[in-house]
């Protein structure tokens, strides 16, 4: 094997306003560069450092000017014996000339730096309806570089046959350019690392046969990273489900009169009710709502996104989770701001009256939604030395591990593109699959909190969640990924 440390260079090229730079930030995983839904708002080639291994490899992206009047540029090209020979020398205004001087940019970066061409393309338009499609392709195969076309702004992710059948789609309308070596869907909004790994693994098939031995020590690189990412995401997920099947509140049978004649007042009261359990619902409430943000937070800082999103992380969860109880439309509301971890807002509101106590925990809608859906579904009430203690019950925690799952998909498809991203990434069909995931692992719940309670170290009690939410998660990429290797 040599060991001697490569430079490979990718170009990303694409017409122009079809989303380069976001693409670029999300590969990269920094804001890079300038985004506006804008023609031409990328003017000059700019490299970044993609991946770096420990001999010294270095992979760079280069993200281009777009194209700008492809089909007049064709026509001039055609008509030159050396096409973009003449091109790249030939003196164009940037200002009165501005499409064909940014595509020049544009072409001088792909001939002189680049080991493999990237052509960037709108999903979703119909290939057949994208005028420029042909003219950028020849255009491209002048280069005599290896073309992998790229799908971007593929919209919220959709079961795996729906992206196969557009993918497809795109590839039989390419199959008549020889250039083009591969296509991939590579989405700038909403990817997952195994999108990425298949992107790495097939152009690895094209590069240079000198560079090849470096760009596996580059691959084993980003494999090592995002493997060890895969693993914290998913020990964060089980470190916070771990500690709320252990999490107690003792009951306290002296409660006030007047919080109880506060809760009667908003009309969450019912016969049988003790204050002292709304209590203590309400304290082990707001102490799951803190940790799920605090997850969510970490889960993002970990995908080296911004943590103020875990707002909006979470609530995509809640909109798109339906909880699976005997309960009515609002309070199954309430139950789904609470598990997802998107609650607090909504508590905030219903709290304007100021009714809180003591340490200020919540005492709103949100833990009457959890009364009224029944204190058998969300808590247990147990006898600890005499001293009665409440908990999440087995259920609920059921619920709690499909949304954790649910926010680690969240989070791992949460592409960078316009900066902060706003649009949903938490499609419906991925309960399902957790669902049936967590059903192919029933016996694996069996006793799983009942173990985790009895454990007294919290570490240890990790162990045996992580173990679960591992083999759950994987299935559920697997499913997600069909036919990828490492998902």
């Amino acid at each position: 094997m040599s060991e001697s440390p490569v430079n490979i260079q990718f170009a990303l090229i694409s017409h122009t306003n079809n989303g380069k730079t976001t693409l670029a930030r999300t590969l990269i995983g920094v804001d890079v560069g300038e985004v506006r839904d804008a023609a031409h708002v990328t003017i000059t080639a700019e490299s970044h450092p993609l991946l770096t291994s420990a001999a010294g490899d270095v992979l760079r992206l280069w993200d281009t000017p777009g194209f700008g009047d492809s089909v007049r540029l064709f026509r001039r090209l055609a008509i030159s014996d050396n096409p973009i020979g003449w091109f790249l020398r030939e003196v164009f205004d940037r200002y009165r000339d501005r499409p064909f001087w940014l595509s020049q940019q544009a072409l001088r970066t792909a001939k002189e730096s680049a080991d493999v061409v990237l052509y960037l393309v709108n999903s979703s338009e119909n290939p057949r309806d994208a005028g420029y499609l042909a003219s950028e392709m020849k255009i491209l195969a002048w280069l005599n570089k290896p073309v992998v076309v790229l799908l971007n702004q593929l919209g919220p992710p959709r079961p795996a046959a729906e992206e196969q059948s557009e993918q497809a789609r795109w590839k039989q309308h390419l199959d008549q350019y020889t250039i083009v070596r591969e296509v991939l869907a590579l989405d700038a909004f909403a990817r997952c690392w195994v999108h990425e790994r298949v992107f790495y693994e097939a152009i690895g098939k094209l590069i240079d046969e000198q560079k090849k031995e470096g760009y596996a020590r580059l691959f084993a690189t980003w494999e090592a990273n995002n493997l060890r990412r895969f693993h914290e995401s998913l020990r964060l997920t089980s470190v916070q489900l771990a500690a709320a099947a252990k999490d107690s509140e003792p009951i306290d049978s002296s409660a006030s009169n007047m919080f109880k004649a506060a809760i009667h007042k908003i009309g969450l009261s019912k016969s049988g009710e003790r204050p002292g359990h709304e209590k203590a619902m309400a304290r082990l409430v707001e102490r799951l709502e803190a940790n799920i943000t605090q997850t969510t937070k970490q889960l993002l800082a970990l995908q080296q996104l911004d943590p103020s999103e875990a707002a909006k992380i979470n609530a995509r969860v809640r909109d798109n989770f339906a909880v699976r109880a005997p309960v009515d439309q609002a309070q199954a509301g309430l139950l789904g701001a609470i598990i997802s971890g998107a609650a607090t807002g909504l508590s905030a509101d219903l709290m304007a009256g100021g009714l809180t106590f003591g340490t200020g925990a919540l005492v709103g809608g949100v833990v009457g939604a959890l009364t009224l859906a029944g204190a058998a579904w969300g808590f247990n009430t147990s006898t600890d030395r005499n001293e009665p203690t409440m908990q999440f019950a087995d259920d609920f925690l059921r619920t709690l591990l499909v949304s954790g799952v649910l926010r680690y998909l969240a989070v791992a498809h949460f592409g960078r593109g316009r900066g902060n991203f706003v649009e949903g990434e938490a499609p419906a069909f991925w309960q399902t699959e957790v669902e049936q995931a967590l059903g192919l692992h029933a016996a694996d719940l069996g006793q799983l909190w009942e173990s985790v309670r009895a454990e007294p170290l919290l570490d240890k009690a990790v162990v045996q969640v992580d173990a679960v939410v591992l083999r759950v998660t994987a299935h559920v990429l697997k499913q997600l990924y069909p036919g990828v290797h490492g998902a």
